[in-house]
C-alpha cells in the first residue's frame, strides 16, 4: 500500500495543529560500532509495561546520521530532560551550530549498562535495545525493549515543548465544578 503525499493545505494544517500538542523533550543517544550520536526527539511514547521487557517507541527522521547509527548499533538511550535543560535540547536539535561530535560537550554523560550515554542528571532515562524499525513517510518508528531505567533521586519537572516553545508542567487542583462553558472531560 503506497501512501499519497497530503495536499499542501492539509500538511500545513496538520503541522500547525500538531504544534499545539505538548510533548516531553528527550535526547536519544546511541554508541557502538557505528559511532556515538544523539538527537533531540519529541516523538517518544510508552508502548507496553508487560512482556519480557517493557517497550517504548521513538520516531526519528530517516535523513539523520544518528538514525543510521542507532539502527546499526542496535541500542539507544532516551534521556527525558528536566525543565533547566533546554540548552541540551537546542544543542542536539542542531540549533547551536555544534557539530555532531561536539554536541556531547554540552553536558556530562555516564554510560548505562548497555554502553549508551545518559545525561548525568536527566529526569529519567531508558536504555533500550532495538526490537524493530519501520519507515513511515520521513520517519522511522523504532520500538525499543527497555533494558534499564534511571530515575533521578532529585525530583524535577519535565521539559515540554508546545506552541513552538519550551515550557514546564504546572500542577493544579481540579475545581469541584467546571468553569462556565467548559465541556466534560472524555470518558
Amino acid at each position: 500500500m503506497s501512501l499519497e503525499v497530503p495536499s499542501p493545505p492539509l500538511r500545513q494544517q496538520f503541522v500547525a495543529a500538531m504544534s499545539h500538542v505538548a510533548c516531553s523533550v528527550t535526547v536519544v543517544t546511541t554508541e557502538g560500532v557505528a559511532g556515538r550520536f544523539g538527537l533531540t526527539v519529541s516523538a517518544m511514547s510508552s508502548v507496553s509495561a508487560d512482556g519480557e521487557h517493557p517497550t517504548l517507541l521513538v520516531c526519528l527522521d530517516h535523513r539523520s546520521a544518528a538514525t543510521d547509527a542507532l539502527l546499526a548499533n542496535g541500542v539507544f538511550c532516551v534521556n527525558v530532560l528536566r525543565e533547566n535543560q533546554a540548552h541540551i535540547s537546542d544543542t542536539f536539535a542542531g540549533r547551536t551550530g555544534a557539530s555532531s561530535a561536539d554536541r556531547f560537550a554540552v553536558a556530562r554523560w555516564l554510560p548505562m549498562a548497555s554502553g549508551v550515554p545518559r545525561v548525568v542528571d536527566p529526569l529519567v532515562a531508558f536504555s533500550c535495545r532495538v526490537l524493530s524499525a519501520q519507515q513511515v513517510g520521513t520517519h522511522f518508528i523504532i520500538l525499543g525493549a527497555v533494558l534499564e531505567v534511571f530515575e533521578a533521586s532529585a525530583r524535577g519537572t519535565p521539559l515540554v515543548y508546545a506552541n513552538r516553545a519550551y515550557g514546564t508542567v504546572q500542577r493544579f487542583e481540579p475545581s469541584a465544578a467546571p468553569p462556565a462553558g467548559a465541556s466534560d472531560p472524555p470518558h
